[in-house]
């Protein structure tokens, strides 16, 4: 017995049957051999297809690529690719309302902005001060004397002289001479304001002693901040201009048994604590 239909009358504007028979055939929605814009209302209202923003919704692996993807742009400096990609992820992306929330407040700061007027003060050589908010959702003020946009592993990140110091001492009381030297993250800053005073020439730095051996010996690729550069017998000696020793350290913890710190004892008894650390961690002597 044959279904019982309904019958739907549509007043629609010319050309506008052409289209959807246009859309039905692309969809190879048919009667018979010709398309169907009837089928294509049928379609559509048992949601067969999807139409308007839901025609592109993006799943949960293409939202977790794409995520990454703005990560990658970011640490790279191309914040306005970045945002492109978050404002596509927040328009089409089905996400879950803690992400939805950090998009939108990630979305809310104007990382580029920040980049660009960072840029200018540094070129007009102007201090400033910086509103920040640290890793622990700490808010804090320095007044930035020097500054430059340094890149560290993979990442661009804000490098400064600062007049705050006190924290920086406490946490390294070994470290004194460079105590003025701060490194920032670009989508954590909060606030920038031009201040009166001096701008210095440079950052506050400490020369550091490295030996490479083994096969780094002729593997190692010189450093710009590199002052010295030297072959003694079988081992690469190297003199780094260093303004912040955490990154140095890091980069020489990767290296391994194929290079050390000879020089200055404070970086060095640095190195040593870091390893004493790791050695509990597996229960080593």
């Amino acid at each position: 017995m044959p279904r019982k239909k309904e019958t739907l009358t549509l007043s629609v504007p010319p050309g506008t049957k052409e289209k959807l028979e246009a859309i039905a055939r692309r969809l190879k929605i048919f009667w018979g051999k010709s398309p169907s814009p009837s089928g294509l209302v049928v379609a559509i209202a048992q949601e067969e297809i999807q139409v308007g923003r839901e025609t592109f919704t993006l799943n949960d692996k293409q939202v977790k690529a794409l995520r990454q993807a703005t990560k990658v742009l970011i640490d790279a400096g191309q914040i306005e690719e970045a945002e492109t990609i978050n404002t596509l992820l927040l328009n089409q992306g089905d996400l879950e309302a803690p992400l939805r929330q950090a998009l939108l407040e990630q979305q809310n700061q104007p990382m580029q902005a920040w980049r660009d007027r960072i840029d200018e003060l540094i070129a007009m050589r102007q201090p400033f001060r910086l509103q920040y908010r640290n890793s622990q959702a700490q808010d804090l003020e320095f007044a930035v004397r020097f500054a430059d946009v340094t890149f560290y592993e993979k990442r661009f990140y804000l490098q400064v002289w600062c007049e705050e110091t006190a924290d920086a001492l406490a946490e390294n009381p070994d470290l004194p001479e460079v105590a003025h030297n701060r490194c920032f993250r670009f989508e954590r800053i909060k606030g920038i304001q031009p201040i009166s005073g001096v701008w210095r020439g440079e950052f506050d730095s400490l020369k550091v002693y490295l030996h490479f051996q083994r096969w780094l010996a002729n593997a190692y690729e010189p450093k710009p901040e590199d002052i010295d550069n030297a072959v003694l017998g079988d081992i690469r000696q190297v003199v780094r201009r260093v303004v912040n020793p955490f990154w140095l350290i890091r980069e020489v913890l990767r290296y391994g048994k194929d290079c050390k710190i000879v020089a200055p004892d404070s970086v060095r008894e640095r190195v040593k604590g870091e390893l004493r650390e790791i050695c509990k961690l597996y229960d080593l002597e």
